[in-house]
């Protein structure tokens, strides 16, 4: 029992710390009415669908489709890096950085496996770390790219346009330094590389087809056109009739987490010497605050916490977008990465964790300084 309770808590870290911080809270302010006004329904529901038609869209083998179309042609090593991370780049915009990770890391292994060992192991770590970069910061586009944005998008009361131009410079500026990085790492790998995959990847066109429309669906409901009970409603039915495994692969930890700081912060809210203790750290700081705090209990958890005691969200959404870059904690979808290369190459985890903390820095570095120079 006690094994099982430690495995739980090493797994989901995060959820136990907003559990207790939660339960910790309600000893302060004890439960009432006004406990129904802490949660954000429409973000869970959102974040709900979006993850279960995602769930349901992988499964129809879209996304490897869409990689072994484009990896077909491909004949030299740069091209094959730039595909692969560019991959993660732009589907993270629209399937969430997690969902981008699970989808093309393996992907990238099996791919390798097809080059041989020698050039698997000179580009495995290079690639995976360039891939985690990438999702992390193409999803920091759309309000949809990972769960942070969703909440503090629909808080902060910002028109889709809004957001994607308060976010576009900076994911240029990204853009611009993941194909410089990825030329980099590749450069002497000279040799020509032949990718030729001995089954196509089969797609069940009629799921892809009821998935793309119940993402169409909820992409109306993150601009405020359909009301999220009633996209609620249409997925549900929806997956039940296209694929009901996808329920199994939604993250509930993560609903439960957004619950949880739910519940602290409008407890903590609610007492006013820690509501100006913290708004005095926070606010005229949100940048930095972001930043920091990402790299302690990663963005999600901070873009959470941090909400409650500020009044400028764009400011807050800059830095813990760009928080997520820095620790391997800074993003959880970092540690989806970590754990497949661990299971992959268990002998260089050490090597990558190196890799990926100089890369992480100098990306953060320049970024940070980008806003800086912007503003922020």
């Amino acid at each position: 029992m006690k094994e099982k309770m430690l495995r739980f808590f090493q797994q989901e870290t995060v959820l136990c710390a907003a559990l207790a911080l939660a339960l910790g809270s309600m000893l302060l302010v004890p439960p009432d009415a006004a406990y129904s006004s802490y949660v954000d329904f429409r973000t869970l529901s959102i974040l709900f669908c979006l993850m279960g038609v995602m769930a349901g869209l992988r499964n129809t083998g879209f996304f490897q489709w869409i990689a072994q179309a484009l990896l077909s042609r491909v004949d030299r090593a740069r091209q094959l890096v730039l595909i692969l991370v560019l991959l993660c780049f732009f589907s993270s915009m629209l399937v969430t950085n997690d969902v981008a990770l699970i989808t093309f890391v393996p992907f990238t292994f099996i791919v390798l496996d097809m080059l041989g060992p020698e050039m698997k192991k000179r580009l495995a770590i290079p690639i995976v770390v360039l891939q985690t970069l990438a999702a992390n910061l193409g999803s920091m586009l759309t309000p949809v790219g990972n769960p942070q944005n969703l909440y503090l998008y629909g808080r902060a009361g910002l028109s889709l346009g809004a957001f994607l131009l308060l976010m576009l410079p900076y994911t240029l500026v990204s853009l611009i330094l993941i194909v410089i990085w990825s030329l980099a790492q590749s450069r002497g790998c000279r040799e020509p590389v032949r990718v030729s995959f001995a089954q196509g990847a089969r797609i069940s066109g009629r799921t892809a087809a009821l998935c793309g429309v119940l993402f169409a669906v909820n992409l109306l409901t993150v601009a405020r056109v359909i009301p999220y009970g009633v996209s609620l409603g249409i997925t549900l039915l929806g997956l039940l009739l296209a694929d009901r495994t996808a329920f199994r692969r939604i993250d509930y930890s993560l609903l439960l987490t957004f619950a949880g700081f739910f519940i602290f912060i409008g407890n903590m809210g609610r007492l006013p010497a820690f509501h100006q203790f913290l708004q005095g750290i926070v606010s005229g700081h949100e940048l930095s605050a972001g930043v920091l705090a990402s790299q302690v209990i990663s963005n999600v958890p901070a873009a959470l916490l941090l909400s409650g005691f500020t009044e400028d969200l764009p400011a807050l959404i800059v830095g813990v977008n760009l928080g997520g870059l820095g620790t391997l904690i800074a993003s959880m979808a970092s540690l989806i990465s970590y754990k497949l290369i661990a299971r992959e190459e268990p002998r260089r985890k050490g090597a990558y964790f190196l890799h990926f903390t100089l890369a992480n820095i100098c990306f953060l570095a320049v970024l940070l300084l980008f806003g800086v120079l912007l503003g922020l």
